[in-house]
């Protein structure tokens, strides 16, 4: 509260001012505050957003390694069962329990595509490290793969299990027509 000793008129600081140059600058006081109010708002709304955003990516992701996880340690499943079809014994190809195990490939096969595993092509690709391990040399092309020892595999873009592979080394057998 203050006293104005010449006209004797008490004011509180929550009277408003009297004269209109004292409210326009009260207003835009008050426009100034609601300016910066609003923009803290829409830094805190856009915050909110992204981390919304990052939840949902985190979320996403866990899900996709839990999926990597699991497939990795079905893939030496899937590998065996490859092998063990590729040397069954003619007398035994017919048989109905060697198709029924041809089946369950084939299921485990279509799981992996169901949930956007896909094999790496490697057999006469250009060896890329970031896709293959080479496990050894032999003669052949240089820098191609003559030989696949175990496949490998990609869940979307990402490498879950590089494909395993000999690498050409440039001599012996490099089939030129000279």
């Amino acid at each position: 509260m203050t006293t104005d000793s010449e006209d004797n008129i008490t004011t509180t600081a929550d009277d408003p001012p009297s004269d209109v140059d004292a409210l326009k600058a009260l207003l835009e006081d008050e426009r100034q505050k609601s300016q910066a109010f609003m923009a803290s708002w829409q830094r805190a709304a856009a915050d909110y957003q992204n981390y919304k955003r990052r939840v949902e990516e985190e979320r996403s992701e866990t899900a996709r390694f839990a999926s990597a996880a699991l497939i990795i340690n079905l893939l030496p499943m899937i590998d065996d069962l490859e092998r063990a079809l590729m040397n069954v014994d003619t007398h035994l190809a017919g048989l109905t329990w060697v198709d029924g195990i041809r089946l369950i490939h084939r299921k485990f096969q279509a799981v992996l595509e169901m949930t956007g595993v896909q094999e790496i092509e490697a057999d006469g690709e250009t060896f890329d490290p970031a896709l293959h391990e080479a496990v050894s040399q032999g003669p052949g092309e240089e820098n191609k793969i003559i030989a696949v020892v175990q496949k490998g595999y990609k869940l979307g873009d990402r490498v879950i299990r590089p494909a395993m592979v000999v690498v050409g080394d440039g001599s012996g057998n490099t089939n030129r027509d000279d």
